[in-house]
């Protein structure tokens, strides 16, 4: 060892184990001490801190010579930084349980976002674009991982959060936990928007049945080497931490199940998916039992889950007699047979199978129903809680409160009832002592506190109280009652029972602000405001629940009115109003929204007009959810309304900005392209800019048929769309990876944002409109200099063909926008042969070929009743037969390949024969030959198989050629029925090949 090694060594020995707090990631960084530290019994800071703290130092952004705040630099620091935070979650094992207890969601979603570029994930490719299999496997593990937590942090941000007691308050404290919380709601945003891709990649994951491989140190500190040093190490099988096919699938099965389970409370039929992937997990731990490094399921959650499942979604080969009292209560209160549910609960007094936590619930609910006003279940309240009761006083505990006030006012079928239940509740050969000792407690009790002796005589004379007191406790008993009689008390003041005073103030005023929160009933909410403001005057009920909200434009207006009683009302009926419009309840919106209306008529016509333009933008919904899904046209009234409010001008109105933009696309969804070219007024082209690009697609629309020097207002829709598209020169490309996705790079040199274009846009149902949208995009994305393969697409051509500024449109963000176009516009017609095709184009461009042959095939497919018409030629283009033939060639599917060279106008003999003297074919081969009706190929395929001595083949190519109806002696007519024939079977066979 050298002496400066020694003497480093020596330094580094003598240094104390815990560095100073303010620098002790820096110690870590430049001593590269990191694995020691870790391997410490109790490292402090613990490896999550050291996570936190590595990022914050890696994103710390940077400020100039100018005094500008620039985005964070990527040196070499910060690069090593972001390697230290992914090592620590590499020494953690990646557990999301341990990295998603203690760290925030904008660090975990930097954290793993991290690993994603690491791990050589291409920035701005849909997960779900990607196909795991082919991927290798440490890429594989870190897509998974990712989405795992996307899904798992949408399930857990559900769930109710106890908020934390406030401290003393301070300004940075607070700036800074409100800047962290709308940071995780931009970020929560993106996750539920993604969440659908999140499950399709989870489910692709169940198909893989190779094991996988997560990052270590070691397989981080060799991506970090320069690539040469390497060796591809790290896309080999055997890199990485290995991680079990069976484990990776039970964790996947699990996250599946659980988010499956959270879209039950609004899909109930999901619930089916969630027990699928619950009992699936309960089979994998089992097969892969206490050894697992990877699998850590909490299985008393999962246990929990899987009973819940059974009650939601009882299996259909379960009889009556094979469901779970769970499953039976459930039924039971979805189809009204209460009296089911009483004589289950009186079983299980004996049985004692049900939580007692989970009959109170079934009491809630009952009791919540009751409150509603359904009068029949008063009884039935009654039944249950005496049921538990009962429960209650085997088990020990006290009588509750409920049941001391339903029983205020016993009657001949309260008391005949009780009694029943408690001698079906109790079996006197085989109970103990003190199950015999609380019943008879409890039964004595119940005398005791009954004013009328018919009714305590009732008690005394059963035969079960008979059973279970001595003669002794009798006589007393009856002595006190005595002591009771009427005519002693006659002339004395009755001593209040504690269960006759009434309840607390803030008891009443809690059980009013549940009804409020539950009632849609305009009236009765009336009614509960008017009661609570009649109890105090110092709350506002408009705050009672954090779910009601109304837009910032309107609640100023609203918290500006003095009463508070009419404040309240008016924001809350609006709040409910709105609520029910999103959930599409549109008859409670309609009867909200109208009382609304009829109030701030009174006293605020700037509110009056509010509501006006609210239910507008409500009867717009309406609509298209019901008769307009069926194609009937708006009534001329509505459209008339729509025209009212994009052209009215009255001052100081708060508008909201969606109702412009549903009117505009309503009026293009419905072609009211004459209104929006030629009746618009001037000030709105200047004043809205949805109006301005609804009269650019209307006219453009119109001029579609003419010739191409008149399509002026498609100049004027193009340089709208390319200033939206363009960034601004101050902006620069993030550097951390897909986190890069969240922050969007807007510009405002345009009319609008491209993400509020993008949004108007799927507001849009029209084909034509759409179809002109798709193209421009497409165009857009083609006139790039590096574009390798052009997308195609109908009326192309009516674009301009360059762009003075090329560098200043943002063509990442316009390849995004033109895959959420063709997903959209597909879900809105999966039958159109043009958005296929460019669809096709995409994978194709791209390099997903197997993808690009299906949409491809489905395209033509659509288009001809599944190839048993001919295709139209415009669909089937020699530009798209090419591609489908390189498609096939890069499949290794070279048989296909010979056969589609046929489809070309001039048949490609070249690549045809260079395609068939490939002897490393995927495809049938041989089989393929009845679909060949070119002679000229079929002569050829003889030959070469002559030359290699293949004899079998040979004369399969033989009997082939030797068709009469390929006679080239025959009428045109009849070759041209023969390969039109063939096609059409070829086809056929190469759609169930990739559909």
């Amino acid at each position: 060892m050298s002496a400066e090694a020694a003497d480093r060594e020596a330094a580094t020995s003598s240094r104390p184990c815990t560095p100073p707090q303010t620098c002790w990631f820096e110690f870590l960084l430049e001593e590269s001490l990191l694995e020691k530290h870790l391997r410490k019994p109790c490292p402090d800071p613990a490896p999550v801190q050291l996570i936190v703290q590595f990022l914050e130092q890696a994103s710390k952004p940077s400020v100039n010579e100018q005094n500008q705040v620039q985005p964070p630099p990527d040196n070499k620091r910060n690069r090593i930084l972001k390697l230290l935070a992914l090592k620590v979650a590499a020494h953690l094992k990646w557990d999301l349980d341990i990295l998603e207890k203690s760290l925030s969601v904008p660090v975990l979603n930097m954290l793993l976002n991290e690993l994603l570029c690491i791990s050589k994930v291409p920035p701005g490719t849909k997960h779900v674009d990607m196909d795991l299999a082919t991927l290798p496997p440490t890429t594989a593990m870190a897509i998974l991982l990712y989405n795992r937590w996307a899904i798992r942090t949408i399930v857990q941000s559900s769930f109710p959060v106890k908020q934390a007691k406030p401290g003393p308050p301070q300004l940075s404290v607070m700036n800074q936990m409100q800047q962290e919380k709308e940071l995780t709601e931009n970020i929560l945003k993106v996750l539920k928007e993604q969440a659908a891709d999140s499950i399709l990649v989870l489910e692709a994951a169940l198909k893989l049945n190779k094991d996988l491989y997560v990052h270590t140190m070691r397989t981080l500190d060799l991506l970090a080497m320069e690539p040469g040093m390497v060796n591809g190490e790290t896309e080999s099988s055997t890199a990485g931490l290995k991680v079990r096919t069976e484990e990776m699938q039970c964790q996947v099965c699990y996250d599946l199940g659980a988010a499956y389970f959270q879209q039950g409370s609004t899909n109930s039929a999901v619930y089916e998916n969630a027990r699928e992937k619950f009992f699936r997990t309960k089979e994998l731990i089992a097969e892969i039992g206490s050894l697992s490094l990877h699998c850590t399921i909490d299985e008393k959650r999962l246990a929990g889950y899987c009973q819940a499942c059974d009650v939601l979604v009882p299996s259909s080969d379960s009889t009556s007699q094979q469901l779970t009292p769970y499953s039976q209560v459930h039924i039971c209160l979805r189809s009204g047979s209460y009296q089911e549910v009483i004589q289950i609960f009186i079983e299980d007094n004996l049985t004692l199978s049900l939580p007692v936590q989970f009959r109170q619930s079934v009491l809630r609910e009952l009791f919540q129903k009751a409150q509603q006003g359904n009068e029949a279940l008063d009884e039935i309240c009654f039944k249950v809680c005496a049921c538990n009761t009962v429960r209650d006083i085997l088990e020990g505990r006290t009588i509750s409160v409920q049941f001391n006030q339903l029983f205020l006012r016993p009657n001949k079928e309260k008391i005949d009832f009780l009694l029943e239940v408690c001698s079906r509740s109790i079996n006197l050969e085989k109970a103990s002592e003190s199950l015999k000792g609380n019943m008879a407690a409890f039964l004595k009790n119940v005398c005791l506190g009954l004013e009328d002796l018919q009714y305590v005589f009732m008690i005394s004379s059963h035969e079960l109280f008979i059973t279970l007191l001595k003669d002794e406790e009798r006589k007393l008993l009856v002595d006190q009652m005595r002591k009771r009689s009427p005519r002693v008390n006659l002339c004395i003041k009755p001593v209040t029972s504690f269960y006759d005073i009434p309840a607390s103030a803030s008891v009443n005023i809690g059980q009013l602000e549940h009804q409020l929160i539950l009632s849609v009933d305009p009236w009765r909410i009336r009614q509960i405001l008017i009661e609570l403001h009649g109890m105090t005057s110092e709350r506002q009920f408009w705050t009672v629940s954090n779910k009601w909200e109304v837009p910032s434009v309107y609640s100023g207006v609203i918290l500006g009115i003095k009463d508070n009683l009419t404040r309240d009302l008016v924001y809350i009926l609006m709040a409910k109003g709105l609520h029910c419009s999103i959930v599409k309840d549109f008859f409670h919106a309609k009867q909200l929204f109208a009382a609304c209306l009829e109030l701030v008529t009174e006293f605020s016509p700037k509110l009056r007009q509010v509501m006006l333009n609210e239910m507008l933008l409500l009867d717009i919904h309406t609509h298209e959810a019901g008769t307009g899904q069926a194609g009937e046209r708006p009534p001329s009234d509505l459209i008339s309304r729509v025209r009212g409010y994009l052209e009215m001008r009255l001052p100081d109105i708060p508008l909201r900005q969606v109702i412009a933009e549903e009117c505009v696309a309503f009026m293009l969804n419905w072609r009211e392209n004459e209104y929006l070219t030629l009746q618009v007024p001037a000030f709105l082209l200047q004043s809205n800019p949805y109006v301005k690009l609804g009269q650019l697609l209307a006219a453009t629309c119109k001029e579609l048929p003419g010739p191409k020097e008149s399509r002026r207002t498609a100049k004027d829709l193009w340089e709208v769309v390319v200033q939206i598209c363009s960034v601004s020169s101050q902006h620069k490309r993030g550097n951390d990876g897909r986190v890069s996705l969240i922050k969007q790079r807007e510009s405002t040199l345009g009319i609008m944002y491209r993400s509020e274009l993008l949004s108007f846009i799927k507001k849009l149902r029209e084909p034509l409109v759409l179809t002109i949208i798709l193209s421009l995009f497409v165009k857009l994305h083609n006139v790039r200099e590096d574009i390798v393969n052009d997308i195609t697409a109908e009326h192309i051509s009516i674009w301009p063909s360059s762009i003075p500024n090329l560098q200043s449109v943002d063509f990442e963000a316009v390849a995004i926008t033109v895959k959420e176009l063709v997903r959209y516009t597909l879900s809105i017609n999966p039958n159109n042969h043009s958005w296929l095709i460019i669809q096709a184009d995409i994978y194709f461009a791209t390099n997903q070929y197997s993808a690009a042959l299906h949409y491809y095939l489905q395209a033509g497919a659509v288009c001809s009743d599944f190839f048993n018409k001919a295709v139209p030629p415009d669909v089937y283009t020699d530009q798209v037969i090419k591609r489908m033939i390189k498609c096939c060639s890069l499949l290794n599917c070279h048989t296909q390949v010979a056969i589609l060279c046929q489809f070309l106008r001039e048949i490609d003999y070249k690549t045809a024969f260079k395609s068939l003297q490939e002897q490393n074919s995927h495809d049938a081969m041989d089989s393929y030959y009845d679909y060949i009706w070119d002679v000229t190929i079929l002569e050829y395929l003889t030959y070469l198989h002559h030359k290699r001595g293949e004899t079998d083949k040979r004369q399969i190519a033989i009997k082939a050629i030797g068709q009469t109806e390929l006679n080239a002696s025959n009428p045109e007519e009849v070759l041209q029925l023969a390969a039109q024939r063939r096609k059409k079977k070829f086809l056929q066979a190469m759609a169930k090949l990739y559909f």
